[in-house]
């Protein structure tokens, strides 16, 4: 931290970054919140409004438009920006153009002196979380995406409607890739201190494994659905990532399904993929690796295969 101060940037008014401001501002996590965009009358206007909403909220936050030398003295740095796929354009053309935005950002934020955490929302986001820990140099522990935050969220939620539990006490998570190849490591799930495979065989015809299948399918395929109602996903990664933010300036060390870097836990090396780790103010403060069956560590090594592969074929410098 930089004395009492909680300084968080966010480059990126869209949506999902505005959803994140709202609830920055609703849940007082920071004492000064800057809104960068290469469009600076939206980022302008935006403050204003949230500026607006000061009389009503918990703290006295300030909340203004800035640009890439107000990161210097920033804890955290929220990258939201990036551009949407074009008709026709393939996955990885979409990913090399987001590269060439994300190096115009993460250049002058690092050359404005930033020393904080680099937190990653831009899809996709473990393959973008890994290209901000090239083009910045930082260490592992200080650039970390938003991982499978959103989907644990909403995997706790549904589990907890099914067994009519609240989801707090349901730990559960969503592991892989942010992607079509995410999983839920049943083998881990538990009900408070009891394992839902026990669960379920001492309850039969209440409960079934077939209904945490379905569960899964729908955690998985929940943001098509949103999409297609409505065009986009940002309440829910916005308040992610407020969770995420909120870990890092109260040091809770709390554990988070981010996307973070391996070092060879579960065999991989240098992937940024999502996994259950502690994070607390100095960012990433441990993997937890979940003990997975053979079966899980097959759907985790092909979604980690996924990524490298994706990544492999960026061009960097």
């Amino acid at each position: 931290m930089k004395g009492d101060n909680k300084k968080v940037v966010l480059i990126g008014t869209g949506m999902v970054g505005m959803s994140f401001a709202y609830a920055a501002l609703n849940q007082g996590v920071c004492d000064e919140l800057v809104l960068c965009d290469l469009n600076k009358d939206r980022a302008n206007g935006e403050a204003m409004d949230l500026n607006h909403g000061l009389a009503f909220a918990k703290s006295n936050m300030k909340i203004y438009q800035g640009d890439y030398p107000d990161c210097k003295d920033a804890d955290i740095v929220i990258i939201a920006a990036g551009v949407a796929q074009k008709e026709g354009e393939t996955r990885l053309d979409l990913l090399q153009r987001n590269v060439e935005v994300f190096r115009s950002i993460i250049t002058p934020v690092v050359k404005s002196g930033f020393d904080g955490i680099f937190l990653v929302a831009t899809n996709p986001v473990d393959i973008m979380t890994r290209v901000t820990y090239e083009l910045s140099r930082f260490g592992a522990s200080r650039v970390i995406g938003s991982g499978t935050t959103l989907d644990t969220a909403r995997l706790r939620y549904l589990l907890g409607d099914y067994f009519t539990v609240d989801p707090k006490n349901i730990h559960a998570y969503v592991i892989g890739e942010h992607g079509d190849s995410e999983f839920v490591p049943f083998s881990q799930v538990m009900l408070a201190t009891k394992n839902i495979n026990q669960i379920i065989e001492q309850n039969p015809g209440l409960y079934k494994m077939e209904d945490m299948q379905d569960i899964e399918n729908q955690v998985r395929t929940a943001a098509y659905k949103i999409i297609a109602a409505k065009r986009a996903t940002y309440y829910g990664i916005g308040m992610s990532l407020t969770r995420i933010v909120k870990a890092i300036l109260n040091d809770e060390n709390s554990v988070l399904t981010v996307s973070a870097k391996l070092s060879g836990e579960y065999g991989q090396h240098n992937v940024f993929i999502g996994t259950p780790s502690i994070i607390g103010r100095n960012g990433l403060k441990q993997v937890v690796e979940l003990s997975l069956t053979d079966e899980e560590k097959a759907k985790f090594d092909k979604s980690a295969k996924i990524l490298d592969e994706s990544f492999a074929g960026l061009k960097l410098n």
